[in-house]
């Protein structure tokens, strides 16, 4: 894996407690940067921290659960309350429910945007006006492939990360005149729990895939600590595929 210095930078991963979340926290630790993991699951969490700190990282843990904009300003006054100005936000907390248009609950379909498109929105509403005034930050957000192509089954989260690539782009014109740089990831299949929860889909998303096989976690984390990281200084508003070449074909 590349190395990039981003030593003296705070950094909030949002749903860090397992899968892309962890191995981005670790990753942007193992690189320099002092990391606030956040997630619903306090012991998961405190593993998370544990092992970064054992690599001789520095992690705190703040517990969250985002689903609308007061826990997502929760999450942002604490992490700033706890380790200082947010130079790097990780939006990666999210839900995913699979199933046919007409049989799918509202409660989910309301859960889903809350947690994939309203809760990344207030965040970068707190934390993003503060890193424009500094002159510097990154925002990269954790899209899907699900949100460029069409999948039977995945209407909603297909719908959510379709918003949060175009929020993406539209905060890279709205902040990057100012010195905050907003990109997205749109992984394709990954080894996550989250992933096991969709069962065969994924497993036809694999068949599909160029490269033939599920990519692991730390593939997905190796391209946000890219686009983190000052080395990705012209980029801006990219949506970065990284799913093994799906949408190519």
């Amino acid at each position: 894996m590349a190395s990039y210095d981003l030593s003296g930078k705070n950094a909030l991963v949002t749903g860090s407690t397992s899968g892309i979340g962890k191995a981005t926290a670790m990753m942007l630790a193992d690189n320099g940067a002092r990391v606030v993991v956040a997630g619903r699951d306090k012991e998961r969490g405190m593993a998370v921290v544990d092992a970064i700190r054992s690599r001789g990282g520095e992690a705190e843990f703040i517990p969250a659960d985002l689903h609308d904009a007061a826990s997502a300003k929760e999450l942002a006054h604490r992490a700033e309350e706890t380790v200082g100005p947010i130079d790097i936000l990780v939006n990666n907390a999210g839900i995913a429910a699979f199933g046919p248009t007409e049989d799918f609950p509202e409660e989910t379909f309301d859960a889903i945007m809350a947690t994939d498109v309203k809760a990344p929105f207030y965040l970068v509403s707190e934390l993003a006006p503060a890193m424009a005034a500094r002159g510097s930050g990154a925002v990269v957000n954790v899209s899907s492939v699900a949100g460029s192509i069409a999948l039977a089954n995945s209407a909603v989260y297909g719908a959510s990360k379709s918003a949060l690539n175009q929020l993406t782009r539209n905060w890279a014109a709205e902040y990057g005149r100012r010195g905050v740089r907003v990109n997205a990831v749109s992984p394709g299949p990954v080894r996550t729990p989250m992933s096991a929860e969709a069962g065969e889909s994924v497993n036809e998303l694999v068949e599909q895939t160029p490269a033939g096989y599920m990519a692991a976690p730390e593939q997905i984390a190796a391209a946000i600590t890219y686009l983190a990281s000052d080395e990705s200084s012209y980029t801006q508003g990219t949506i970065l595929d990284v799913d093994g070449g799906r949408r190519a074909v």
